[in-house]
């Protein structure tokens, strides 16, 4: 599993949040998506790292900026991880 992390600027509210996860739920294969306008940021989480120049595309044509975008390893926490230490 891949977290991408995008700054994406220009949002102002839940609404704008959610055009932005439209947008890249409509375009790639993601496991999980999640906007904050707060924060400035998409977080997404997928299978397969994905094309950086189309998330770009996708989320710039929402009329939204895609800027700083960095993907690392995910592992999914399950409820009782800390029991495997």
């Amino acid at each position: 599993m891949i977290k991408t992390t995008i700054k994406v600027s220009g949002m102002a509210c839940s609404m704008c949040e959610a055009h932005v996860n439209d947008a890249i739920r409509e375009k790639f294969p993601v496991e999980k998506v999640s906007s904050s306008h707060s924060r400035g940021e998409t977080v997404i989480i997928s299978k397969a790292p994905l094309d950086e120049k189309a998330l770009r595309a996708a989320i710039d044509a929402t009329g939204y900026t895609a800027g700083e975008i960095s993907a690392a390893p995910y592992e999914k926490k399950g409820l009782f991880s800390f029991l495997k230490r």
